[in-house]
């Protein structure tokens, strides 16, 4: 086990953003399916940010990314961006996610850790 030198958010939808993503056309191939909130739910995202300790630094620190993980979120579903929400504030953010912060991260796996930009997928 390896502690990495990590905080972390993990990022759960909330009912709106489920909504924006079963009003969705599906796509070409037929892999856009209607899920309800449960099941959206049942994985979250993790973002790993530099290493924080008190709520205030947990604030600071999600001031300045919430953009990026609203951006990741919605492309997750709309890569191109057509369907967005023309106004994507903090305030949507907020109604659209929750966000809990986690202190700590800890590595489990034997295998070495990969890095790897969205980009270079």
């Amino acid at each position: 086990m390896k502690l990495l030198n990590r905080s972390a958010f993990v990022v759960l939808p909330c009912q709106p953003f489920v909504d924006w993503t079963n009003n969705l056309n599906v796509d070409a191939d037929g892999l856009h399916q209607s899920l309800s909130l449960e099941e959206q739910r049942r994985e979250g995202t993790v973002y790993l940010i530099d290493e924080v300790t008190t709520e205030a630094d947990f604030e600071k620190a999600l001031q300045s990314t919430w953009l990026d993980i609203f951006h990741n979120e919605l492309s997750a579903w709309d890569e191109l961006g057509d369907h967005w929400p023309h106004e994507l504030t903090f305030a949507t953010f907020q109604q659209w996610f929750d966000v809990h912060h986690q202190i700590m991260a800890l590595d489990l796996s034997k295998q070495p850790l990969m890095l790897a930009t969205l980009e270079d997928i």
